[in-house]
């Protein structure tokens, strides 16, 4: 398995360690509802650093940028980041991923850990226009630092004013003694807090800076298993569950991201644009249990006489609402919110309710 800068760290501190997109990785530490709730009361801390990163670079960094993402990348002004897909060429999804752009012709593709390979043979595969790709994923690591305290803790530890860094916006500057570090105000929580991308080379000296910082504020470190349950309860698609190669944009609600505006020629637009026109035969939905019991991934979806009518891609028992939540694809004519559904769970139906997205407000 691959390791990440700061395996070893993990495993000193007892992590239940665990294979993830060919790396080994904490899956959890003191517990997950333990970790779950000190994000969304205070600060915690992922690696992330098995995330994959590409720099796009040079003339034609934008128009390939453009050409390969659902979203408007045009709209970006240097210092944003923006949410978007690869839009595969059959109506589906090759990856979500966030864009970076760092300076004028230089951008950033940060890409789902598992997809690494695909994504990068997919961007060099649709590098018509000959712009400078470089896959740069094993020469940065990521920690995301998450919570309503992170601000307080991270600003002992650099002379940059978080407070003026907006939401999905980020700078370059020097943390914990470690320059040309990007500080991004970003997560996959809906706890608030930061990203942060380095150079490996740091990455012990920022690990013990930041836990020696946090230490009034109870910093913890946060396995991936509350990672999964916390970006579930603001109803965050998981690639591999929620959104894959046979989803659309449109199907799993990510129609924001998509955007048809002239000149915004991405891969199967056409498709894509008639999908959003006349509508798709399943929709991503978010639904809380009824019912006591826990949604999980592949469970049919029934109606009241029994038919299937979806399936759930992703459920767990919320920390903070104490009952099971879950997100599944259902026929349009069963969607609306407030809806009356059924989870099958081992030949039982269990009762639930479609409600509107996120579950944590």
């Amino acid at each position: 398995m691959k390791t990440t800068p700061f395996t070893d760290v993990h495993i000193a501190k007892g992590a239940k360690m665990h294979e993830f997109a060919g790396y080994n990785m904490p899956i959890e530490y003191t517990g997950i509802i333990d970790e779950h709730l000190t994000v969304v009361n205070g600060v915690g801390v992922f690696d992330v650093s098995h995330m994959g990163e590409f720099w796009v670079k040079g003339p034609k960094a934008l128009e390939f940028v453009q050409s390969v993402t659902s979203n408007d990348v045009a709209s970006l002004v240097p210092g944003k980041a923006q949410y978007t897909c690869f839009p595969n060429d059959k109506g589906g999804i090759v990856d979500d991923l966030l864009v970076y752009y760092y300076e004028p012709e230089k951008y950033m593709l940060v890409v789902n850990a598992g997809n690494i390979r695909k994504d990068w043979d997919w961007c060099v595969e649709h590098n018509t226009m000959d712009a400078e790709l470089e896959n740069a994923s094993d020469r940065m690591a990521q920690l995301a630092v998450q919570g309503p305290k992170a601000l307080e803790v991270m600003q002992k530890l650099t002379p940059v004013d978080l407070s003026a860094i907006p939401y999905y916006s980020f700078v370059t500057g020097p943390f914990a003694g470690c320059e040309n570090v990007i500080i991004s105000n970003t997560g996959y929580t809906g706890a608030g807090g930061f990203e942060l991308y380095f150079d490996p080379a740091h990455a012990s000296k920022i690990w013990d800076e930041l836990f020696k910082a946090g230490e009034p504020e109870g910093i913890k470190p946060i396995g991936l298993g509350a990672r999964d349950t916390l970006r579930l309860e603001m109803a965050f698609c998981l690639y591999g569950n929620d959104i894959d190669d046979t989803t659309s944009p449109i199907e799993a609600g990510l129609g924001w991201i998509t955007k048809f505006n002239e000149g915004n020629n991405f891969t199967n637009r056409a498709a894509i644009e008639t999908q959003k026109k006349e509508g798709v035969s399943r929709k991503l939905c978010a639904f809380e249990m009824i019912d006591k019991g826990i949604p999980r991934h592949g469970y049919e979806i029934v109606n009241a006489d029994d038919e299937v009518i979806g399936v759930v891609t992703s459920g767990t028992m919320s920390p903070v609402l104490k009952k099971g939540i879950g997100m599944g694809y259902i026929k349009p004519e069963y969607a609306k919110i407030g809806s009356e559904i059924f989870i099958k769970v081992r030949n039982r139906n269990l009762k639930a309710q479609l409600v509107k997205a996120p579950f944590r407000k």
